[in-house]
């Protein structure tokens, strides 16, 4: 098969969205996945149009950053405060039914206003890894089935990840494959694989953004307001494994 290139984020703000734009432009990406409530969204789906790369675009689930689409949610302290999403890490407590159905229903959300604005969803992946966590897997996978998404990431399996996480996502990579999804058979982010002994039928995660010096990088962090990370490599040609896209799986 080869290797997937997803650059996470698109649509979050403007510098990223741009620069994962730059990215298909200088074929350093083969995917790259939308984040609905993003506030350069509507931006985002143009830019997809007039470059060519519509067909390529999966849908960023969230539940950790900016505004929820639905009202029902807000009131779920387990990840709203004041409104607005925010990142507790892994610590998710358990949900009441109540709760589970809200947060189904801000992902139904999310997936039909993406397939609203005409994208095709490739597969679907999640911000800060959101859909490997066993309280919201469930709603996650259930949604997608709803609208017609069978192509969904991994939990992190292959690089420098501590090994707690990894048997959490072998746990939740085998489950996976239980519900009749279709995965690459690795994932890893390219921060954590430096050393790029990146195996065939891989999904490699970047997250391209501009630094200060506006040099196309792989945002790791930040520094004084400014994204920091690693120059962003051309996989394809360092790798020699065919590139392919999440469209074609």
């Amino acid at each position: 098969m080869g290797i997937i290139i997803n650059a996470d984020d698109f649509g979050m703000n403007e510098h990223c969205t741009k620069a994962i734009a730059q990215c298909f432009r200088d074929g350093l990406v083969t995917d790259t996945t939308i984040m609905a409530n993003g506030e350069y969204f509507d931006e985002a789906v143009k830019l997809a149009k007039e470059q060519g790369f519509f067909d390529r675009i999966g849908i960023h689930l969230n539940l950790t950053q900016g505004v929820p689409l639905t009202e029902g949610i807000k009131s779920c302290d387990a990840f709203v405060e004041n409104g607005r999403f925010f990142h507790r890490g892994n610590r998710i407590r358990l949900l009441s039914e109540s709760e589970q159905e809200t947060v189904y229903f801000e992902l139904c959300a999310q997936i039909e206003k993406v397939q609203s604005a005409g994208i095709h969803i490739t597969h679907a992946d999640s911000h800060h890894y959101i859909h490997t966590r066993s309280v919201i897997a469930p709603l996650a996978v259930h949604a997608c089935k709803e609208h017609g998404i069978y192509k969904i990431r991994l939990g992190k399996n292959f690089g420098d990840i501590p090994e707690h996480e990894r048997m959490h996502n072998a746990e939740f990579n085998q489950w996976l494959q239980r519900q009749k999804i279709r995965t690459t058979r690795y994932f890893g982010a390219l921060r954590q694989n430096t050393d790029l002994r990146i195996f065939d039928s891989t999904e490699i995660l970047v997250h391209p953004d501009f630094d200060r010096d506006g040099v196309l990088i792989d945002r790791c962090g930040t520094e004084n307001g400014f994204p920091t990370g690693m120059k962003l490599p051309n996989l394809g040609q360092i790798t020699k494994l065919t590139l392919f896209s999440y469209k074609d799986m």
